[in-house]
């Protein structure tokens, strides 16, 4: 692993805690037919799946495939999505260079290869992300969290990127950092057939 700079070194963040229907919104019982969606993505070829961490290099862990949800479904979901946020509107960028952009994307991951990773959306290329959970009968602590960094002393700093900053990385100034760089603000549950939708 490349050479991590000291938590002394990196900027910090500015913070606002991140309150539910403003920063993000969680939806239950989003699809009605979501054992069939669940069957469907599993069911996908093997050569369908792109490899991640700890496959490869990527950051990301486990295995993904696009598209996840079929038209008729993501319609449903950006329904639901500009009723709670008041968007009137929601569009695909084009990621620039050639570049995918993980829009519509399934993402398995199992015990073993993935592990709490704090990061962010690129704010150039979305303006809300979203988790879709499609699996049942997991354990109680899984699900998704929203970090703010740990300074040394114990100090808490943030957890925005603002302009002139697309991401973590940019704000930063630096892909990696101490593993002990940022601690768990606050934690969404999983749910089988919940949409966490969050502000990018």
């Amino acid at each position: 692993m490349p050479p991590q700079p000291p938590l002394s070194r990196l900027p910090v963040l500015p913070y606002r805690k991140p309150t539910r229907g403003r920063d993000y919104w969680i939806l239950d019982d989003v699809l009605p037919n979501v054992d069939e969606i669940r069957a469907r993505c599993l069911a996908r070829d093997e050569d369908d799946w792109t490899r991640g961490y700890p496959y490869t290099q990527e950051s990301w862990p486990g295995l993904r495939t696009m598209p996840g949800l079929e038209p008729g479904e993501l319609a449903r979901i950006e329904r639901l999505v500009c009723r709670e946020t008041g968007a009137r509107k929601l569009w695909q960028e084009t990621a620039p260079g050639g570049g995918t952009l993980n829009h519509n994307c399934v993402q398995v991951v199992g015990r073993t290869e993935g592990e709490p990773r704090p990061h962010t959306d690129s704010r150039a290329l979305c303006r809300y992300a979203a988790v879709l959970y499609l699996s049942p009968n997991i354990p109680k602590d899984c699900g998704t969290s929203f970090y703010r960094q740990n300074l040394p002393g114990g100090v808490l700093g943030g957890n925005m990127v603002q302009a002139p900053h697309n991401n973590l990385v940019e704000a930063l100034g630096t892909r990696y950092v101490p593993s002990d760089a940022f601690t768990e603000d606050i934690r969404v549950p999983q749910r089988y057939n919940r949409l966490l939708l969050y502000k990018a």
